[in-house]
């Protein structure tokens, strides 16, 4: 991901945290359209980021 991409997985996350977006789909789209990442990759991050808010909160 990194390699591929130029950003480490905790960057990706901070950007996705920081988004005033909070649904699921709209961070993947975000992702894919402004950032490049497949479908994949988006959706990956996405799904762990909000599972690692959740459990911290």
């Amino acid at each position: 991901m990194e390699k591929k991409h130029g950003r480490p997985i905790a960057e990706w996350q901070e950007l996705i945290r920081s988004s005033p977006l909070t649904k699921h789909m709209e961070l993947v789209a975000r992702l894919k359209t402004e950032h490049g990442l497949g479908h994949g990759h988006a959706d990956a991050l996405v799904a762990h980021t909000l599972r690692e808010d959740a459990a911290a909160s």
